[in-house]
Formats: C-alpha cells, sequence, structure tokens
C-alpha cells in the first residue's frame, strides 16, 4: 500500500507490556477472557468491536476446539522488548509504523467526509491492557474499539497471527483491521451505535446478536470506503495490485461461520456476532466498490 508516513501526536500513545493476566482471575486464554468480556458484551448490549472476538459467544465456549484460535493468551511475550513495548515509545517498530500510517490516513478521509469529526485515539500495547472505558483485555481479544474512551487498542501481534494462523497475509489485509476499528468510532460519533445499544437492550439475545452482525459489517463496509477514497500526498490511491484481494482474504478468513468450522464446531447463525464469511466480503466489497459510506447502511436492508 502506498501511504504517507504519519507524525504520532497525543492521539498515538504505547501503553507497553501490561502485567499477569490482564484482570481476568488469572485465565490468559479466550475462555478467561469471555468471562471478562461477556457483561461488557451481553449486558451492556454493545462492548468494544474486537475483530478477532468473531462469534466468540458462540463457539470459543462450547468446546476443546477453542484453544485452536487463542492468540497470545496465557504466554510469555519474547519478542516485547523487541517491539518497544517497554520503552512505550509509539510507532517506533515496522509493524506499528504501519498501523500508524494507516491510522494517519482514515483520518483524512473521515474529516471529509463526517462534519465535525473527531479522532479517536489508538492505544498500542502488549500481553494485556487496561483500558479507560472498557477495562481489561489481553491480546487474545484481537484489536477492539472502546466506545466509552474512543480508542483503537491493538497489539501488532495480531498481525503475525493474522498471516500464520488465518493465512490473511499482506499489508492490505492488517490495514483492514485498522480500518474496521477506525469504522466503529465513525459509529459511535454519528450516534448509531447508541441508537442500536438501546434496540439491544429492547431485544432477546438472538435480536441482539443480528443487530451486532449488522453493526460490524457496517463496520467492513467503511473500511472499505476508506480504502477506496485515500489518498497519499503524491496524490495516488493507497491501494496497490492486489490489494483488494488480500484484504477480501482476511475477511473470508474471519467469518463467524469459517472460524466455528475451524474450531470443529456446527455454525449457528443465531449466535453469530460479526457476520458470515460471505457477509463480511460482501459489505467490505460494497465499500471499496463505491466509495460511498450512505451505501454502508445495513440496518435498512438485506444482509
Amino acid at each position: 500500500m502506498r501511504l504517507d508516513d504519519y507524525d504520532p501526536g497525543d492521539d498515538i500513545r504505547d501503553l507497553g507490556r501490561g502485567g499477569g493476566g490482564g484482570g481476568f482471575g488469572g485465565g490468559g486464554g479466550l475462555g478467561g477472557l469471555l468471562i471478562g468480556f461477556l457483561p461488557m458484551l451481553l449486558g451492556r448490549k454493545m462492548g468494544c468491536g474486537t475483530i478477532l472476538l468473531l462469534g466468540a459467544v458462540a463457539f470459543f465456549v462450547l468446546g476443546p476446539g477453542a484453544n485452536m484460535l487463542s492468540i497470545g493468551g496465557g504466554t510469555s511475550d519474547p519478542m516485547a522488548d523487541s517491539r518497544g513495548a517497554a520503552q512505550g515509545v509509539a510507532c517506533d517498530t515496522e509493524g506499528e509504523r504501519f498501523a500508524c500510517n494507516v491510522f494517519g490516513s482514515t483520518h483524512q478521509v473521515w474529516e471529509q467526509l463526517v462534519s465535525g469529526y473527531q479522532k479517536p485515539t489508538l492505544n498500542f500495547y502488549s500481553h494485556s491492557v487496561d483500558s479507560q472505558g472498557c477495562g481489561s483485555a489481553s491480546s487474545a481479544m484481537g484489536p477492539f474499539y472502546c466506545p466509552a474512551d474512543r480508542g483503537v487498542y491493538l497489539d501488532t501481534d495480531f498481525f503475525r497471527d493474522l498471516e500464520q494462523k488465518f493465512g490473511a497475509a499482506g499489508d492490505a489485509a492488517q490495514a483492514y483491521v485498522v480500518a474496521h476499528e477506525v469504522g466503529h468510532h465513525i459509529q459511535t460519533i454519528s450516534g448509531i451505535s447508541d441508537q442500536v445499544r438501546q434496540a439491544q437492550a429492547r431485544s432477546s439475545q438472538a435480536e441482539g446478536n443480528q443487530l451486532q452482525v449488522r453493526m460490524e459489517l457496517q463496520a467492513d463496509c467503511y473500511a472499505g470506503v476508506w480504502a477506496a477514497r485515500a489518498r497519499n500526498s503524491a496524490g495516488q490511491t493507497v491501494m496497490e495490485a492486489g490489494d483488494m484481494e488480500e484484504a477480501m482474504r482476511a475477511a473470508n478468513a474471519i467469518g463467524d461461520d469459517t472460524l466455528m468450522r475451524s474450531a470443529g464446531q456446527r455454525p449457528v447463525p443465531e449466535s453469530f456476532t460479526h457476520g458470515t464469511s460471505e457477509q463480511r466480503m460482501t459489505w467490505l466489497r460494497r465499500g471499496l466498490q463505491t466509495g460511498d459510506p450512505r451505501q454502508c447502511n445495513t440496518f435498512d436492508t438485506a444482509i
């Protein structure tokens, strides 16, 4: 991808390496994480939009196959020093620099599309983190957006796992991850998140899950809008040959149905929280092809 270097300011922080199990009662894997996050995801009916919690309520608690998709849970992190996490300097490694450049590019796009746009923060962390608004989290959760403090939280080790565990290599796949979480920020500042949360509070669990799926698919579409509209300082589109295919492979790899089958489970549509692989690719493609956020209304159309 053709991205400019983004000068990190107050909106990007390196929170360093977290300690222990991140406040989840000693469990570093996804089972312990779900115990900590279920009240946030189900009780408040909204929660943090993590790309790796795709269908987690459905399948990570269903059987022994759950550990197949655990990322980073309960293990030491020998890469922490080399990533610069201990020093707390943002954008000082290759993975962080790339995420910073994507993050800066999203601002340039959304400032043109959203009146009164306010930037989210980008928070790098290693192993675990205590977010200001959404409590403790581990890298096993994957990247997430916290609407309470309007922050994107990212451990760039996820990029390696995206390639090695999900077969979704390439910088466009990584950019999709960051742009998806920024898409949740757009939903927050536009009021969509609050409207959905209120509707979920009046809904059954299955109905609430369906609303959450529509939220995630809209964030996918918003990620596509960014990729379609983003330009660098030379006026070039940031997308290069093969980038769209890379992003599509990532969307396909992390659909609820695909992840459940990979975990040895039968897909249960009523429990989906992020959408099928086909749905995720469809809405990402819509954003990429139209570059129009008005085409991302997943709430008033069939998905």
